[in-house]
């Protein structure tokens, strides 16, 4: 058959909600278009039709991420680290499909478009490696004055929701998700609103990387409906609010001193420049530190009973 008798097969777009591509619960939709610069979305050609996701399908997240957690958070840092490098693995073998995506979603060159996708795939790699390292950096054994070890250790802080950089549609939410279930978090992700698509295809990835269902649930659609109903949820333990404007950030931060979340608010949002070197704080923003003492015995002349 030649390629003139094909029909065009278009594709899908869903949500990635415990391991599951569900369509939102309310049958809702909205049109993402191509961008030919960084200034003028909704502007090109249509590309598809993004999921519009409810406050149903935000609650139906937060409950798949902490179903996940405990089997998340219990499992260990080397093989978190495995499956996040596994994520890598499978973001390089589509990586054509990604710089596409990402042209478009962005207004981007291909090169330009290309190299975006390069540094996400790195940046998968990179949190990979911190996996079971992060503990030696921020716990330790603490000096204290008596016969007592005082050890301290970092912990998960539980379920995270996680405000996606509007402009960054692939670089800047790999550089907000993979932090945070690096350190054994689980995460409700809001795609960026402008440009979703490649945040919908990453959960194609995360499917099939042995990142454990409920451990990463992507969500598309309006920024402020989505966000408020997480910020105010008693079970998400922490927000990021990168992909919140000014006004935004500052309702959100009302809401999540409901419950006492954690809020991730870092300045200025809208340029952030999501190429550079990320540190380690978007680690430890969501982890708790836990401490324990414990009695050496008594002590002889030598300064220890052992």
């Amino acid at each position: 058959m030649s390629d003139q008798n094909r029909l065009s097969v278009f594709k899908t777009y869903k949500l990635y909600v415990g391991g599951k591509f569900p369509r939102s619960e309310s049958g809702r939709v909205y049109e993402v278009s191509t961008r030919t610069s960084a200034a003028d979305a909704g502007k090109g050609k249509w590309l598809a039709n993004a999921p519009l996701s409810s406050r149903k399908d935000a609650r139906d997240a937060v409950v798949a991420a902490r179903k996940a957690f405990g089997g998340w958070s219990g499992a260990t840092a080397y093989n978190r680290g495995q499956v996040l490098y596994r994520v890598a693995e499978m973001l390089e073998g589509r990586r054509g499909q990604y710089v596409a995506e990402v042209a478009d979603a962005e207004g981007l060159s291909k090169s330009k478009a290309a190299a975006q996708v390069d540094a996400a795939i790195d940046r998968w790699v990179w949190y990979a490696g911190w996996t079971d390292k992060i503990a030696q950096v921020v716990g330790g054994g603490n000096p204290v004055a008596g016969p007592f070890f005082n050890l301290s250790s970092p912990e998960p802080t539980g379920v995270v929701a996680v405000l996606a950089p509007q402009e960054s549609s692939l670089l800047g939410l790999v550089s907000v998700v993979a932090p945070v279930i690096a350190t054994g978090n689980t995460a409700v992700v809001v795609a960026s609103e402008k440009s979703p698509l490649p945040a919908l295809s990453l959960g194609e990835v995360l499917a099939t990387s042995d990142v454990p269902d409920g451990v990463v649930n992507i969500l598309s659609g309006r920024t402020a409906e989505i966000a408020a109903p997480l910020a105010a949820h008693q079970d998400v333990n922490a927000i990021d609010l990168a992909g919140a404007d000014e006004a935004l950030a500052k309702e959100l931060e009302i809401a999540a001193a409901d419950n006492l979340k954690r809020v991730l608010r870092p300045q200025p949002v809208d340029d952030a420049d999501w190429s550079t070197a990320p540190g380690t704080d978007r680690m430890t923003a969501f982890l708790e530190t836990k401490t324990v003492w414990h009695p050496t015995g008594a002590l002889g002349a030598s300064g220890s009973s052992y």
